[in-house]
């Protein structure tokens, strides 16, 4: 008589119970960026209470409130949302096609390219002017400063990887080093485009460049959102092969992957997508250091779930970031970038120092 052995169907419902585990893993994501998104919206300079927010979502509230709802504070949680969701998921990507951990929009210098780009495109091309809104900074013409960010964007990328490529040498964890190097030669020229701007286009410069999520109009979003979609879905077609990819690029050409073709087109779509949220909302950092890093605790290495859930990460870690500058000083409004820094900072070190003490 044949027994059945009790533990033959063990490995499948230890499969379904991590996927199981994943899928509340993204459940719990949202509801929490929903409740984080309530608050953002109910408490500012002017608090509102859940039956205002009721009378305004069914149009019983007044004009006045309705315009700070509609044209102030729901347009700053959307961005935040979209554009944390953005840095995140390029950062996600950009530590995988680049082996390093501590690879982000930031770190590797991206972000101040087109910084630096954006800067250019603002002085240079008169694409920003102080407003007269209820944000300091306007860009008049949104074309010509994303152009402008993404062009130094993809020069710092194409950089990087020559870097990458033909100096065998220099370790991941070197790209790094050269990443902040370009920081420095960006920032530089940053620095010296606002000593021979006007006063007008200084005080555009230096206060986008704090980071500003409540400055954009819809139409603005409506860009951001659709650049964001179809990086997405680009991601999201390609999960299995940077999964491939996290085993080692030997092991992911032994597959199948194209793994040139798939770095060059990460990183350029990472650029592209850097550019146009820094071009939009100014330098934030940090964010595509920390979700990734973050929600691979929770989802571990499936890109099937990662990267939805550090792209949902990072619009709770924007978000929170916004609505603790504009509550802890209010009136006043902290720059939101300064706010993420002071988060991404020592997970920065942290992850560094993890990283020298396993080589050891």
């Amino acid at each position: 008589m044949l027994i059945k052995d009790k533990n033959t169907s063990s490995p499948s419902k230890q499969y379904f119970n991590e996927i199981r585990q994943k899928r509340l893993v993204l459940m719990v994501l949202v509801c929490l960026l929903f409740l984080v998104a309530i608050v953002s919206l109910l408490l500012g300079s002017i608090n509102f209470s859940l039956s205002d927010l009721f009378k305004i979502l069914s149009k019983q509230a007044d004009p006045t409130t309705q315009m700070i709802f509609y044209n102030i504070r729901l347009p700053r949680v959307v961005t935040a949302i979209v554009v944390g969701a953005m840095l995140a998921m390029s950062g996600l990507i950009m530590q995988c096609v680049m082996a390093n951990p501590l690879a982000s929009p930031s770190t590797l210098g991206v972000a101040q390219g087109a910084a630096f780009g954006a800067a250019i495109g603002i002085i240079i091309f008169g694409g920003g002017v102080l407003s007269t809104t209820s944000s300091p900074i306007a860009i008049d013409n949104p074309y010509i400063v994303t152009l402008s960010a993404f062009f130094f964007s993809i020069l710092t990328t194409i950089i990087i990887l020559l870097i990458s490529r033909f100096s065998i040498y220099i370790e991941a964890s070197g790209l790094v080093l050269v990443g902040i190097a370009l920081s420095a030669v960006f920032s530089a020229g940053s620095m010296l485009l606002q000593y021979f701007a006007d006063d007008v286009q200084l005080g555009a410069v230096v206060f986008w460049t704090y980071g500003n999520v409540g400055g954009t109009s819809w139409q603005e979003i409506l860009i951001l959102a659709i650049v964001f979609f179809l990086a997405f879905i680009f991601f999201k077609i390609h999960q299995w092969d940077y999964f491939a990819l996290e085993a080692g690029t030997e092991i992911a050409k032994n597959v199948g992957v194209n793994t040139r073709t798939l770095t060059l087109l990460g990183m350029t779509i990472c650029s592209l997508v850097t550019a146009i949220a820094v071009s939009f909302v100014g330098v934030i950092s940090f964010i595509g250091l920390i979700s990734p890093h973050l929600m691979r605790r929770f989802i571990g290495n499936s890109y099937n779930y990662l990267i939805p859930a550090t792209a949902i990460g990072g619009s709770i870690i924007l978000l929170f970031s916004d609505t603790v500058g504009r509550l802890v000083m209010a009136p006043t409004i902290l720059p939101v970038g300064a706010i993420t820094s002071l988060l991404g900072g020592p997970m920065f070190i942290f992850i560094l120092v993890k990283r020298i003490r396993q080589n050891d």
